[in-house]
This record gives structure tokens, sequence and C-alpha cells, in this order.
């Protein structure tokens, strides 16, 4: 079959690189959630996140002036409520209630996490050398909790123009990598 061109502006919609998370953060007593989909691993110790923040969004200046945030991973069972958060304001709503979560203490930052996620990633600003020019801010994990069960839960990812899809199986191909030092 022959490929037709593609917009690029949308080539988001195959190269999404990664599940949908629910960002929280904050700044002088005030608490926010963010719907944020533009991240990606950038080492592995330490910990290295990198994460896309339009500065439009409240959450930007808060993660900016606190220097700390927590990524927290939802499943399936939350996509309407990581598609409404991502669709509304700080400003006017306080997202914890609005959308019945429940915020916990975090371990090692002021952030708190959200319980109903089945992760929680809790992150210092690491370097802030392409907020400025890229709204691109990287993140040290500093702490990570995860629900031991399911093994893979179904996450989320936004391919644009309100549209999600969910992983698919796990293929083990362990036995073809080896640890290099």
């Amino acid at each position: 079959m022959k490929k037709h061109n593609w917009p690029v502006e949308d080539v988001r919609h195959w190269l999404e690189p990664g599940p949908v998370v629910l960002i929280s953060s904050r700044w002088q007593e005030q608490d926010n959630i963010m719907t944020l989909g533009w991240h990606t691993i950038l080492e592995f110790s330490p910990s290295l996140v990198g994460c896309m923040i339009s500065a439009g969004n409240a959450s930007f200046e808060r993660i900016r002036q606190s220097g700390e945030c927590v990524i927290n991973l939802p499943d399936v069972t939350m996509a309407d409520t990581v598609a409404k958060i991502g669709n509304c304001s700080a400003e006017t709503t306080n997202k914890f209630d609005a959308f019945s979560l429940t915020a916990e203490k975090s371990q090692q930052v002021s952030a708190p996490s959200i319980a109903e996620c089945h992760a929680n990633f809790e992150c210092r600003l690491y370097d802030d050398a392409m907020i400025e020019r890229y709204n691109f801010f990287i993140f040290e994990v500093v702490a990570a909790r995860v629900k031991p069960e399911p093994e893979w839960p179904q996450t989320l990812h936004y391919t644009g123009d309100g549209i999600f899809r969910t992983d698919g199986d796990v293929i083990d191909r362990k036995k073809w990598f080896t640890k290099v030092s």
C-alpha cells in the first residue's frame, strides 16, 4: 500500500512519546494539576525527564517558581478526568476538588501526588537552560511510587484533536538485550 502525505504539524499523531500524565504542582499553598503528553526520558541515572510545559499554562509559573512537581501516571479508567483537566483553567477551578482526586503527601517534594494514579514520580528541576527558549523543563525524579498491580496498566496516549488511544500488548524480547555497563 502506498503511503500518503501527512500534515507536518500533526506528526504527534504518530510520534507521541509516551503516556499522557497528570502533573501536580504547588506554589504559595496553591495546588494545581495539568494534563501533559509532551515528555521524554533523557537519562537513567540520575533519572532525568524532560517536559514541555506551555508558558500559557498556570502550572508553568508554579513549577518554575517552586522547582518541583509530581508526574502522575493515570490509567484508562481516568480518561474522562484526564481530558477534562486538560480543558479547564486553574484560575477558575480547584482541580482536586472538581474531579474528586485525592491530594496525597509526597515523600521528597511539596507538590502533592494524586492517589488515584497508578504511579507518582516526584521531581525537582534539574536544568532550566531550555525553559526560556522552548518551555522545556528538565526534571530529576527524586522519588517514585508505583502500584504493584496491574504490572502493565492500560495507559492513555494522545493523538491530537481530542483523540486518545491506549497502549497494546506487552511483547517480551529480553533475550536479545544485554546489560551494558
